[in-house]
């Protein structure tokens, strides 16, 4: 629902700020829990905020990084199959096929279990390295003090060098020295060093680690479509979308925020999904505020013309320096509507290799198949954004995910300000000064950015933060 940019004052017992799935799972608890007044406003044209997707003109579905559906939680598993639906017409389902792509060949994920794949150099540094890092844990009497040192505890020096360093930079765009360690949990596979000696005795990989072996994703709309559904559970007078309704400042003593229209609304309870850095700058606590670091996201997609050339393979990790992707995901393979119907006829825009010249400019039918690519920037590592894109084609060919003959009919590119919550060594002291300041002036501060953690900010963790929000308010 958009609203006309009038300038009006109102009031609403609870206001949510942000339509993604933190925003939708509190105004979906709210609404269940019968308590009528609220209002969620998004300055996004619709719901799903970085849980959203994009169509390029030629009819490619791109998301806005590799969102796949993997759940911790009965209740997020219930409403999502309420608003989708249940079954194969609903959700494809996939066994995750990942790889890392290192020194021209396909390591499996998780790359710290399945060594044997390497150079038998390479697997001795890696091996000695194990040793010698259950040597240095074994006489260590405290905590690792950052995430450098808990790589080279757990998986030592060979490993950090080949692959953990240089892919958590690309990643993260911080070195491995400034962020923490405790975020860790289940999002990166240890090393048992039996195993790996074994593996390699035996020339065997190992891949079925992580909660996201298996996952789901829609047959079609994209992620996005998941959180338009969930947002169509919701009373429409009750959700306004738009340029609009974007806020520009909070005024935390009047409860009073203001929208990008000059509009003003005022609120009992907040329930912002602001990233905190943001918020944080509005109510004058700028030196708290750049405590907290975060990386930007620039997301490429190419839509090709012919048919998928690797086979089942989901999301691929790029850890060398001939590509400036950290992830490539081979979108097409999640769902057949990501990509335009067979028969539909699209030109070809250019090849990979753009020395190559375009013969035939005629529009012909498919079939296609797209990937999706995910660089890192901030600070510490710039990215060029009036190159990117090239740059990320040229990678493609240099990791042999396309051909330089490639026939390219479709581009996407866009940039996230906010990407990623960085779990840097100043965060968690932050977000305890930051989270309670705010609580007590009735803001509940909610979300990938408005919680600012990354290890909780997957769709099911950020939809049922959401809900916590609105219990706790209630």
């Amino acid at each position: 629902r958009r609203r006309s940019s009038t300038m009006t004052t109102r009031e609403v017992d609870i206001l949510i700020v942000g339509g993604g799935p933190t925003g939708l799972g509190a105004a979906t608890r709210l609404n269940q829990q019968g308590h009528d007044d609220w209002l969620l406003i998004d300055g996004r044209d619709e719901a799903g905020g970085l849980a959203c997707t994009d169509v390029t003109p030629e009819g490619f579905l791109f998301d806005m990084g590799g969102h796949v559906i993997f759940s911790h939680f009965d209740y997020f598993d219930q409403l999502i199959d309420a608003a989708v639906g249940q079954g194969e017409e609903a959700w494809a389902v996939h066994e995750r096929v990942s790889h890392v792509w290192m020194k021209g060949r396909y390591v499996p994920y998780p790359f710290q279990n399945n060594i044997s794949v390497l150079d038998h150099e390479d697997q001795m540094d890696c091996i000695n390295g194990l040793v010698e890092a259950r040597v240095r844990t074994a006489l260590a009497t405290d905590k690792p003090a950052n995430f450098d040192e808990w790589i080279l505890r757990v998986m030592g020096e060979g490993i950090a060098n080949i692959f953990m360093r240089p892919y958590n930079f690309k990643v993260w765009a911080i070195p491995t020295t400034l962020m923490q360690c405790d975020w860790l949990g289940e999002r990166v596979a240890t090393a048992d060093v039996s195993k790996v000696v074994e593996n390699c005795l035996l020339n065997r990989t190992i891949s079925n680690w992580g909660p996201n072996a298996v996952f789901r994703f829609p047959q079609e709309g994209g992620t996005g479509a998941i959180w338009k559904k969930v947002a169509k559970l919701l009373p429409d007078e009750k959700q306004e979308y738009g340029a609009s309704r974007q806020v520009v400042n909070l005024e935390l003593d009047a409860h009073v925020a203001t929208l990008q229209d000059g509009s003003t609304i005022k609120y009992n309870k907040l329930i912002s999904t602001i990233p905190l850095d943001v918020t944080l700058r509005w109510v004058g606590q700028p030196e708290l505020a750049d405590r907290l670091q975060y990386s930007s996201s620039h997301i490429i997609g190419i839509g090709i013309r012919g048919g998928n050339p690797h086979d089942t393979k989901c999301w691929l990790y790029y850890p060398e320096d001939d590509c400036p992707f950290y992830r490539c995901t081979v979108f097409s393979h999640y769902a057949k509507k990501n990509c335009p119907a067979d028969d539909v006829e699209l030109a070809t825009k250019r090849h990979a290799d753009p020395s190559i010249p375009v013969t035939d400019d005629s529009a012909r039918p498919g079939p296609y198949w797209s990937l999706m690519f995910e660089v890192a920037e901030s600070s510490y590592k710039p990215v060029d954004g009036s190159t990117v894109v090239e740059d990320t084609i040229r990678g493609a060919i240099n990791t042999h995910l396309c051909t330089p003959e490639a026939e390219i009919v479709s581009i996407y590119y866009t940039r996230l300000e906010h990407g990623y919550p960085t779990p840097s060594l100043e965060r968690d002291g932050a977000l305890r000064e930051a989270l309670p300041m705010l609580r007590a002036k009735d803001v509940w501060s909610r979300g990938r950015f408005g919680s600012y953690k990354y290890e909780v900010a997957n769709q099911d963790h950020s939809m049922m933060i959401g809900v916590e929000g609105a219990d706790n308010i209630l």
